[in-house]
């Protein structure tokens, strides 16, 4: 080897050590720099002939493992949904309250059952009166308070998601800015190495938003799309759009319709024109932007739901009050069946007919529902409780003579015959001819209006000062959203012997107990079915038990998820941390190993330089010789 090669060898070790050095030092100021990736050199020998002639210098590495950042952001995602979902469950939580505080649902439903037995004991006592009407106004404002504390953590949820599609906008437009760099760049130096690490920030970011994939190319570009495969961001970024609607109320909920959707939707924005709606396509399946939608639209409804069906349940139970039929009288023989006194119908109340059809021995149970507004026609068999009811829906705003006629339209070749023979009666008859079918059965469901209408049933909790009936209209079910308008049937408030005087002619007796006795049955025994929209029982085996059964199973429920939300969020944390250490060790800086290399790389450049020394002096030598 000449001086020539030998200086130019040396001259590449130490601009490779200089180089290497340099990293050294970023790697050391970086070493507490949150997303900063290890960099080292990729160099390699320069050959010529036979021998080593220098050290060639490639670009920077970073010292990453992309399985395990892969792994990383799936946990990422993961961990954020389980983290927004426990926080927010604990807080539902707190709404209800544990069943040993006070001012609790469970709570103020007991002093409810304490306060009327106490009433049944002493009828007479305007001091029990007054104390049961302030503990129904208590149940009444326990409840509202609980629709309060659900709507509010909905409209957090709403605003949990604004919040985010903001953070991630920001996030897709530097992810494909750095692209557009890297592109113009093509080098793979220490600025590059740099954007790297700024892009991998950015898509962690976006990874604890929602489940996401990303794709690289050769260029170092990478693509990110959703993992239900929805381009995000390439070279351009799309814009994702979130309309919220402010304030939410029970009757403020998600449809896939947009013409009946009344929630914020999520929709993409393509860079080249076009949109796509990421809700309805259930196009986010993780990370904090698919807990808000999940708690927004589902957990929370479902929680509202459940106060909702205690308030119907609680208030129907003393308001309705069932009327056997009475039987036809004998001029319609050889027909026969009943009639139906309809006076006081509200809508929402059900008439109830039993048939059986002889040719084939099959009884059926039908629930005539009243509506007012035909655009809610024709109803679901989920209108009522029952899943062996057959539900049909008949508009009674016409009049009796036209709800004879869709009477007998519906249900004429079940061989059933309606009518009106006078004022509000209606009449259900078979058709007289055997082996055909029979009625076996008919009554009336009504609610009751009146505080002294001489029967027992009283509307002691109203919907906003007005009857709770259950009515259904274009709005939904008049049940969504009871939980937060219940209140005490301001005759009560007003006069509260009420509680004890169903009738005025004759007049009740102080001390007579019927009511009092009525009302404590009912909310004490009484069996009662709930909807499997609660998210307790199904369809076809609602849930059947009374009011305190049901309270205490939605209250264990709600505390058993959010026990297991907890459980999940804690799991999570402990692989996310993991995975983070994993990561850690094999990407970031341990600042021992830098000062080893460093003091290694120190050597190599005396060394290096030692030998560029000599070279000069065999040079010099060399000189003075001529």
């Amino acid at each position: 080897m000449g001086l020539s090669q030998a200086l130019s060898t040396a001259m590449s070790g130490l601009r490779a050590t200089q180089a290497a050095i340099a990293l050294v030092g970023s790697n050391v100021a970086n070493a507490e720099t949150p997303g900063y990736v290890r960099k080292s050199i990729i160099q390699s020998a320069g050959v010529t002939g036979d021998y080593g002639s220098s050290v060639l210098l490639h670009g920077v590495d970073r010292q990453l493992d992309q399985y395990l950042q892969a792994q990383l952001r799936t946990e990422t995602s993961g961990a954020a949904y389980a983290d927004i979902r426990s926080t927010f469950l604990a807080n539902l939580q707190n709404v209800y309250g544990n069943p040993a505080e006070t001012g609790t649902i469970e709570d103020s439903f007991n002093k409810l059952l304490t306060a009327f037995q106490g009433l049944s004991t002493s009828p007479d006592s305007q001091s029990a009166r007054i104390s049961a009407v302030s503990a129904a106004q208590t149940m009444a404002q326990t409840l509202n308070a609980a629709t309060q504390g659900i709507q509010s953590l909905r409209a957090n949820a709403e605003m949990g998601i604004n919040d985010s599609i903001t953070t991630a906008n920001n996030a897709m437009a530097q992810i494909a800015f750095i692209n557009n760099q890297l592109q113009n760049n093509g080098k793979t130096d220490a600025a590059t190495a740099s954007l790297l690490d700024q892009r991998d920030q950015y898509i962690t970011q976006l990874s604890s938003l929602m489940d996401i994939r990303t794709v690289v190319n050769d260029l170092n570009q990478v693509t990110v799309f959703t993992n239900s495969g929805v381009q995000l961001v390439g070279t351009e970024a799309a814009q994702l759009s979130f309309n919220p609607q402010g304030t939410m109320t029970p009757n403020t909920l998600y449809s896939s319709d947009p013409t009946k959707n009344n929630v914020g939707t999520i929709a993409i924005n393509f860079p080249h024109g076009g949109s796509y709606d990421l809700v309805s396509t259930n196009s986010i399946r993780s990370g904090k932007i698919a807990a808000y939608l999940e708690l927004r639209d589902n957990t929370l409804v479902k929680a509202q739901a459940q106060i909702d069906q205690f308030a119907a349940s609680m208030s129907s139970a003393l308001s309705d009050k069932t009327t056997a039929g009475v039987a036809a009288p004998a001029s319609v023989l050889p027909q026969a069946g009943y009639d139906l006194d309809l006076t006081g119908l509200q809508s929402g109340n059900v008439i109830n007919v039993s048939y059986k059809d002889n040719t084939t021995g099959v009884t059926h149970n039908l629930s005539i529902v009243r509506v007012d507004d035909p655009s809610v026609l024709p109803l679901s068999n989920t209108t009522t409780l029952d899943p062996n009811d057959e539900v049909l829906g008949i508009n009674f705003s016409g009049g009796m003579a036209s709800v004879v006629t869709q009477l007998n339209a519906a249900l004429g070749s079940a061989d059933l015959q309606f009518s009106n023979p006078s004022g509000s009666t209606l009449r259900v008859l078979d058709d007289g001819a055997p082996n055909r079918s029979d009625v076996l059965a008919a009554s009336v469901t009504t609610t009751m209006s009146s505080l002294t209408s001489g029967n027992p049933q009283l509307p002691l909790f109203t919907d906003n000062g007005g009857l709770f009936s259950g009515a259904i209209t274009a709005n939904g079910s008049q049940q969504i959203g009871l939980a937060g308008r219940i209140s005490v049937n301001l005759g009560l408030l007003g006069d509260p012997s009420r509680t004890i005087v169903f009738s005025t002619s004759p007049l009740t007796a102080a001390g007579d107990t019927t009511r009092s006795d009525f009302i404590l049955k009912q909310l004490q025994t009484g069996n009662y079915r709930y909807s499997p929209q609660t998210g307790i029982g199904t369809t076809g085996a609602p849930f059947t038990g009374t009011l305190t059964n049901f309270a205490k199973q939605f209250i264990s429920q709600q505390g058993e998820a959010a026990t297991a939300a907890k459980q999940l969020a804690d799991g999570q944390s402990v692989v996310l941390n993991t995975l983070q250490k994993k990561v850690t060790d094999a990407s970031g800086v341990n600042i021992d190993d830098e000062m080893a290399h460093l003091l290694a790389l120190q050597n190599a450049y005396s060394a290096n330089a030692r030998v560029m020394s000599s070279i000069k002096q065999m040079y010099d030598t060399l000189i003075q010789a001529m």
